[in-house]
């Protein structure tokens, strides 16, 4: 209260000082030369020119300067509170008030480069979205357009087409529902259902699930160890075998041949466990990985789709995990192989107490 006193009234009471000074010595000196020199007259003069100065120096400075002062303030409070402007005294110190503004336009500058990188990656995104639904959609306006054009009388090609023209749309469909799914993870309207389940089951049912598939590069599903007791979790499980499933997935689409995709749970501080996803796969450049989890954000620039995908899983993973409150990390060294880990809350174990014995 005291410091913002003094910045307000600072330049009048220096600037009456400096003039009560003054005219205090020239009527003394004027005083002793006419032999009217009076000690008490001095003194009174000078506290009443010093209170006259005072007021009239800081009823101009509000006057005359402190008005515009105050609009730049109001300005500046206007755009970063929304229009809450402050009645306080605001200072008419000029080094206060350049602070002020110099960190406004700080924040201005970093708003405005923050909107730039928002642009660029909207228009990037509009890009990416009109580049995934546009390959299904001529695909498919293809294969039907050649049977309108008489291809349909033929039996054989007629099948043959509606078939392609089927997975055409059954992509389309798996884009738009991804889509929805990452939408709605964003404006938090998903909602997820906690229940307590065991971590190494649910794993060893999304290796079940893709066995196939990596069988056919002779891809080994493993763990990195033998896990004979279960490890309980409390998260959505629907949800997370989702992220294990793109997980392992990714890794068997982008694993060298006769490679290997391994998990392992471990535990951690805080009653949290981690669920590692290794590969020794073809890894990933390090510029790449800041923008690994951005929707339809491909490694492979040339926009090959020959490994199929929405271009959305790992997005949807971030999502997912972050909204069980959790983090998700990736490790990856290209043409070595990568690892991406998560982790979850783990169930507390409390101890069992045996009902049945009997105190004496």
């Amino acid at each position: 209260m005291a410091e913002n006193f003094r910045k307000s009234y600072r330049f009048a009471y220096l600037s009456s000082s400096y003039i009560t000074i003054a005219s205090t010595l020239l009527m003394g000196v004027f005083l002793y030369t006419q032999s009217h020199l009076n000690v008490f007259f001095i003194l009174g003069y000078s506290i009443v020119c010093y209170a006259i100065c005072f007021v009239i120096i800081q009823y101009r400075v509000e006057k005359f300067i402190y008005r515009r002062v105050r609009k730049i303030y109001d300005d500046i409070e206007m755009l970063e509170g929304g229009g809450t402007i402050d009645d306080s005294p605001v200072t008419t110190d000029m080094r206060t008030l350049i602070k002020e503004v110099e960190k406004f336009a700080k924040q201005r500058k970093t708003e405005i480069e923050s909107l730039k990188v928002r642009e660029t990656y909207r228009k990037e995104f509009m890009g990416n979205v009109s580049h995934e639904l546009k390959t299904p959609l001529f695909t498919v306006q293809g294969y039907v357009l050649t049977l309108l054009d008489g291809a349909m009388n033929n039996p054989e090609i007629l099948e043959k087409y509606l078939n392609r023209a089927s997975k055409g749309v059954e992509r389309l469909i798996y884009i738009v529902n991804d889509l929805d799914m990452i939408t709605k993870l964003e404006t938090g309207d998903l909602n997820l259902t906690y229940t307590n389940f065991d971590i190494v089951e649910l794993v060893q049912s999304v290796f079940d699930l893709f066995e196939m598939k990596a069988a056919k590069k002779n891809i080994a599903l493993t763990f990195d160890m033998n896990y004979t007791s279960p490890i309980l979790v409390h998260a959505d499980k629907e949800r997370i075998q989702q992220v294990l499933s793109n997980l392992v997935v990714n890794s068997i689409k982008y694993g060298k041949e006769d490679g290997t995709t391994e998990v392992s749970i471990e535990d951690l501080i805080r009653n949290k466990t981690i669920v590692r996803v290794t590969d020794n796969g073809e890894g990933i450049a390090q510029a790449h990985i800041p923008r690994l989890f951005e929707r339809f954000y491909r490694v492979d620039k040339s926009g090959s789709r020959k490994e199929g995908g929405s271009g959305l899983g790992l997005a949807i993973v971030k999502h997912i995990i972050e909204a069980h409150h959790e983090r998700i990390y990736v490790e990856s060294d290209y043409r070595v192989g990568s690892e991406f880990s998560f982790t979850l809350e783990k169930v507390k174990k409390f101890p069992v107490v045996d009902v049945s014995a009997k105190t004496t």
